[in-house]
């Protein structure tokens, strides 16, 4: 019997290694779409993931407000940036994988695991691009602290596929869409090619994310008969811990079908 989708969602979020985990998650992605391509679906099934997925025992998790700044006119501060952006690139892998095998019990149409798993396949990428981006500077994943609050979200909302939808593509993956293209032009600046092509490449990678959540939370607001506008408001409410800070990209924002009525109110809510 064919491996179920769910099954092959554990087994990623319980490998530590990160080029492990990305190449495991990889292959089980290449299988899902294999069979899907052949019209012999695999099972999606049902399976226990972990509260939190295994990590390796670098980079050391710290709190936020513990996480050294570095300035990014240095190398070492470019380096730092990298490595902010390869942590959340693994916790990225993590949580695609994990809103397919935690959500089993919602009825969902196979479109909906097509997308999470093409979008854990892009996340792996990425950061596998921003390690191979650190080893020819000198460094690796690891070398440095990271931030701890990276699984906030995925805890906060384990039992609540609305307000998962909410929080992570719709909150934190749209803010990349917001911060990604100054990034890009710390290192169009200094000449750093490889890096520059790799952030490029996550950039137009990321709207797709953005929009699988938008388009998502929209369908199961429809089958509930809700407003998206008004739920997504009450969820960000209740699960997101911050403010939603602009400027905001609101044209890559709105090519993912988030419109500004949606995030603009939640500005005036933080004060």
């Amino acid at each position: 019997m064919s491996q179920s989708l769910a099954d092959m969602a554990v087994e990623v979020l319980t490998t530590a290694d990160g080029r492990a985990k990305t190449a495991l998650g990889r292959a089980h992605a290449a299988t899902w779409f294999a069979a899907r391509a052949a019209g012999r679906p695999l099972p999606i099934g049902r399976a226990e993931p972990p509260l939190r997925p295994a990590r390796p025992a670098r980079p050391e998790l710290l709190s936020p407000k513990d996480v050294p700044r570095r300035r990014p006119g240095s190398p070492e501060g470019r380096i730092a940036l990298l490595h902010a952006v390869a942590h959340i690139e693994l916790n990225a892998v993590d949580l695609h994988w994990d809103i397919i095998a935690r959500f089993t019990d919602h009825p969902m149409p196979l479109g909906f695991y097509d997308d999470w798993v093409k979008a854990a396949d892009d996340e792996a990428k990425h950061f596998n691009l921003i390690c191979d981006c650190l080893a020819v500077m000198g460094s690796h994943y690891g070398a440095l602290p990271a931030h701890a609050g990276m699984w906030r979200a995925a805890e906060d909302t384990v039992g609540d596929l609305h307000g998962r939808l909410a929080v992570v593509p719709m909150v934190l993956e749209a803010r990349g869409l917001d911060v990604t293209p100054a990034m890009i032009e710390v290192f169009r600046k200094h000449g750093e090619t490889q890096a520059l092509a790799a952030l490029e490449v996550i950039y137009a990678e990321e709207v797709a994310h953005v929009a699988y959540g938008s388009k998502w939370f929209n369908w199961l607001c429809g089958r509930d008969g809700s407003d998206p506008r008004e739920v997504f408001h009450t969820l960000v409410r209740r699960y997101f811990h911050g403010a939603l800070k602009p400027p905001f990209n609101e044209a890559k924002r709105a090519d993912a079908g988030l419109p500004p009525d949606f995030y603009w109110p939640l500005v005036e809510d933080a004060g």
